[in-house]
């Protein structure tokens, strides 16, 4: 904390959409790529569509082939339709998810092919801010935490997990310096 400083608005958001729907489309892109690819690829899918996020139907209008022109790959293409058409028929309602808890929210967002819990946690993280999250499985978590605890392999989750314990109930700001000590806030 001492070395990176306070994070201000910027080290907590990364210009990532206000909207729920638009949040979800940019962890969905930013799953399993390094936050430099991430960020090339979303932004060439939000100039696709005037520089904004898809829109739910915009997304059911476009071929596969157009997402792909983006960089969007067959498997994230068809997750992003599945997310669209869960919004557009009401079995994802967006809007209640910051009145649920963590699980309630992690549970919601899984439901829909294609999105793990890695991604639910990003949206808890990024989106609903919440206070005490702490992604396991994120690679960046656990090779900042193998470096600054001098670990000469990555922790597990369970090792991760006590590491992590006394970080409670900040753990989500212990992940946001974590990320800024190796400079690679997920995208």
């Amino acid at each position: 904390m001492r070395r990176v400083g306070p994070l201000g608005e910027e080290g907590r958001s990364r210009g990532r959409p206000e909207d729920p729907y638009g949040a979800l489309v940019r962890t969905v892109v930013g799953q399993q790529l390094s936050v430099r690819a991430a960020s090339s690829i979303y932004g060439r899918l939000c100039a696709r569509f005037g520089g904004c996020p898809p829109l739910p139907g915009e997304l059911e209008a476009v071929a596969d082939d157009e997402l792909r022109a983006c960089g969007v790959s067959g498997a994230k293409a068809r997750c992003l339709r599945e997310l669209a058409r869960s919004v557009e028929e009401g079995s994802l309602p967006l809007g209640e998810l910051g009145c649920l808890s963590d699980e309630e929210v992690v549970a919601r967002l899984t439901a829909v092919r294609g999105i793990g819990r890695w991604s639910a946690e990003m949206f808890l993280i990024f989106h609903l801010r919440r206070p005490d999250v702490l992604p396991v499985g994120d690679l960046g978590i656990r090779r900042a935490a193998a470096r600054l605890y001098g670990f000469p392999e990555l922790p597990g989750t369970g090792e991760l997990r006590e590491l992590a314990a006394p970080w409670r109930p900040w753990r989500t700001t212990a992940c946001l310096y974590l990320w800024r000590s190796l400079d690679a806030l997920p995208a």
